[in-house]
């Protein structure tokens, strides 16, 4: 695959990575086998960027994903997170952006990943107790030692990632990004990133499962996952929902293409680089067919009148989520 630059600090990696979280966490149904071989296989196909947290398990992602990566690590970029606390036994204590918790988290992730580097480095979420300033100092630092090569912050507001960017040059902003999910378009965020030059790397680009063209009703998900927790997966939004799904598949089927694909070359298409997340070989091989896709002025438009600002019906996130995200 072609290479492309996350950010104006020198990071470059494949248009599109691979988000590692459901392997491990919140999505249910996933097995080690299925993961591994879907991170070999997105290694087979050039795939350089794969995304994972400490909260993912905990730990156990980031363990995973450093088995499947085995001896080809150093040929790819490593992304991970840190700023919710936990017990080496995985208890969680809650949000922490602190110095003093972001050394010994780096440490804990660079062991289980089987590294002793990370490529990019994200604040996780803002935590409301630590400022901004603070959090970003101590990862710089950890950029001084060499333990960590770029770093970014996730999820957060237009004027926080000014403040981060002050700090320490930002590489990348993690925010949710979709056909679906398009606030960063309104909120200043996405023009933001690209004033300052960061990029921008979309989480759920396939609108957490909408836009891949197998969720039918909420008994798809299957028990235990975190989706049935959301306003936007309840019946009645589910229903409006695959509306707009079909309208988009309409046309994704007059360019010959699958509707995951017409959603992940629109994000592509906007200058980010989305992580759509599987654990499915053959996914991987579907989502990467969409690097090569180019829309149309036509296409774009009728995608606009499909899916606008605020077409998807319910929040994307819990009052609180929503709330912690606007830090």
């Amino acid at each position: 695959m072609e290479q492309t630059d996350i950010g104006t600090q020198g990071l470059r990696t494949s248009p599109l990575g691979l988000g590692c979280m459901g392997m491990s966490a919140f999505y249910g149904g996933a097995n080690e086998r299925d993961s591994i071989a879907t991170v070999r296989r997105a290694l087979d196909l050039g795939v350089t960027l794969f995304d994972t947290a400490e909260a993912y398990g905990p730990f156990e992602n980031e363990k995973l994903l450093g088995r499947a990566l085995g001896s080809d690590r150093d040929r790819v970029t490593v992304a991970t997170k840190f700023a919710f606390e936990f017990d080496d036994d995985g208890t969680p204590r809650g949000p922490n952006g602190s110095p003093a918790y972001a050394r010994p988290a780096l440490e804990r992730s660079l062991r289980h990943l089987g590294t002793d580097h990370v490529d990019l480095y994200y604040l996780h979420r803002v935590d409301p107790n630590t400022p901004i300033e603070e959090s970003v100092g101590a990862m710089a630092e950890l950029v001084e030692e060499g333990k960590v090569r770029y770093i970014g912050v996730s999820e957060t507001s237009a004027e926080t990632l000014r403040r981060a960017h002050a700090t320490h040059p930002v590489t990348a902003l993690q925010s949710e990004y979709s056909l679906f999910e398009r606030d960063a378009e309104h909120n200043g965020v996405l023009e933001t990133t690209r004033e300052l030059g960061i990029g921008f790397v979309p989480f759920s680009p396939l609108g957490r499962g909408f836009l891949g063209g197998t969720l039918t009703r909420r008994d798809d998900l299957p028990e235990g996952d975190a989706r049935r927790n959301l306003p936007r997966f309840s019946d009645e939004a589910i229903a409006d929902n695959l509306k707009i799904v079909e309208a988009l598949g309409r046309i994704a089927d007059r360019r010959g293409v699958t509707t995951a694909q017409l959603a992940l070359a629109w994000v592509i298409q906007a200058g980010t680089v989305p992580i759509p997340g599987t654990t499915k070989p053959s996914r991987v091989d579907e989502n990467v067919a969409a690097a090569d896709i180019r829309l149309s002025e036509e296409d774009l438009a009728e995608i606009e009148a499909a899916s606008p600002h605020g077409a998807a019906h319910g929040a994307r996130n819990t009052e609180a989520g929503m709330a912690r995200d606007r830090l």
